[in-house]
């Protein structure tokens, strides 16, 4: 097969830049010309700007040609998610109930990128408010899934994954709130990590919400995660930069099995089967994986859903009637409730957060990583708003992923097979906070033994 340079990682293309043997100019036409074939398909892309990437790519190859990258991304094709603020660009999160205002100025992650030398060539869809396990939304085309275009590309950062998925350049970033990295990542077959909170700084933090890069390798995401990373003044909660893990080996961890995530949708067969084919290859790599017990409650989800309801109709409501009436109506139906639920009920489910994270705490107690599903099922269909297709039952699916949000520890989806139908499954790897790079080592391994399918990129 003939190579494609769209499908090239960001650690190939940076060491063939490196030796001459490659251009930035080179590859950004081929991964132009891969948007342009599938584009009109999957609908993937926001505010895409061809000319700007190419005067991009040549001023990276000067670079080069002087032995003077700009940063260690120099060249590299990145998309950015829409809710990333990029300087002269809108916001719209995802819902023509926004006014198009262009940004200022770029986010952290944006800036740090762009110093780097990444070629940001556009930014990527995301659903109505980011609210969304899909690529649903009345601002964007509906985004779909490479693999089966009757199926979602899994959401809020759907652009991102579909982008990562079918080879729109190596490295795009993504947000996650409840899953929104990982759900996504898992239904397309790629990389996604959401880090430990404060790790990549937010220009608007919030409580569990994270910045973290969708790519085909974990190789590819440490890359991303180095180069954004550090603190800024404009995040309050953001870390130190990040380090190295120290003497890590499959052989020497203890690592939880989570099956069962004692609530939500029940997880399809298949999606048990190949997560415990995961599982038993760390185990043949030496590690210990003892099944552990479910980590969240009933209570917790729906303590979070009422209080994300409320948020969510606050918001919504000090819209002008005019724009209110543009949202999604699912998601009009979803805080229509917002107004039975008492302050007591909202104080109980802002302190949900809180009790997630003493119950991750505590399964971390005894394990080094935690592995389970990303999602108890595979991509659903491309058309609807939820898995469940009820507004008022809108996080069934996120049971396995939200609590690290809440917790602040890194996680990560890594593919590790595919169901009868062809579809992705995504493993989730979490690991104790500020181990970012060891649980994507760890993704690496699942990598390492797990089949390859070609990417879908027609």
């Amino acid at each position: 097969m003939t190579e494609n340079l769209a499908d090239l990682t960001a650690t190939d293309l940076l060491s063939r830049y490196r030796d001459g043997s490659l251009s930035p100019v080179e590859v950004i036409e081929a991964v132009l010309a891969r948007v342009e074939s599938l584009e009109p398909k999957l609908c993937a892309t926001y505010a895409l700007d061809p000319s700007a990437a190419r005067d991009a790519a040549k001023d990276s190859e000067h670079r080069w040609q002087q032995g003077e990258p700009a940063g260690p991304l120099d060249g590299v094709p990145i998309t950015i998610k829409e809710n990333i603020a990029t300087r002269g660009t809108p916001v719209p999160q995802g819902t023509a109930a926004t006014e198009l205002i262009p940004a200022t100025e770029d986010a952290p992650a944006a800036a740090r990128l762009r110093a780097a030398g990444a070629v940001i060539f556009s930014k990527t869809t995301m659903p109505e408010y980011g609210m969304l396990s899909s690529g649903v939304s009345t601002f964007h085309h509906l985004t779909r899934n490479p693999w089966d275009l009757g199926k979602t590309a899994g959401g809020s950062s759907a652009g991102a994954a579909a982008a990562a998925a079918a080879g729109y350049g190596p490295i795009h970033i993504g947000t996650d709130i409840g899953g929104s990295i990982r759900l996504p990542a898992g239904w397309c077959g790629v990389v996604g990590l959401k880090p430990t909170h404060g790790r990549v700084p937010v220009g608007t933090p919030y409580p569990g919400r994270a910045i973290g890069p969708l790519t085909r390798t974990a190789s590819d995401a440490a890359l991303a995660l180095t180069v954004m990373s550090g603190p800024d003044r404009v995040d309050p909660t953001s870390l130190p930069p990040i380090t190295e893990p120290d003497n890590f080996s499959p052989s020497t961890l203890r690592i939880g099995l989570l099956l069962d995530a004692g609530l939500g949708l029940p997880v399809d067969p298949e999606v048990t089967a190949a997560v415990t084919n995961a599982a038993a290859l760390l185990e043949s790599a030496g590690a210990v994986v003892e099944p552990i017990a479910p980590i969240i409650t009933r209570d917790m989800l729906d303590g979070l859903d009422r209080f994300w309801r409320v948020r969510s109709a606050a918001d919504i409501n000090a819209l002008p009637p005019e724009r209110q009436a543009k949202v999604l109506p699912e998601i009009r139906r979803w805080v229509s409730t917002a107004a039975d639920i008492s302050g007591f009920e909202v104080f109980d489910g802002f302190s949900q957060m809180a009790a997630m994270a003493v119950a991750v705490d505590a399964a971390f107690a005894d394990y080094d990583f935690i592995l389970s599903p990303v999602a108890p099922i595979t991509a659903f269909a491309a058309e609807l708003a939820y898995p469940t297709d009820d507004p008022l039952k809108p996080f069934e699916h996120i049971a396995f992923t939200v609590p690290y949000n809440m917790s602040a520890h890194p996680a990560t989806s890594v593919n590790c097979g595919f169901s009868s139908e062809g579809l992705p499954i995504g493993l989730q790897i979490a690991g104790p906070r500020f181990t970012d790079l060891a649980v994507l080592r760890l993704a690496a391994v699942i990598e390492s033994r797990t089949a390859i399918r070609p990417w879908p990129t027609e």
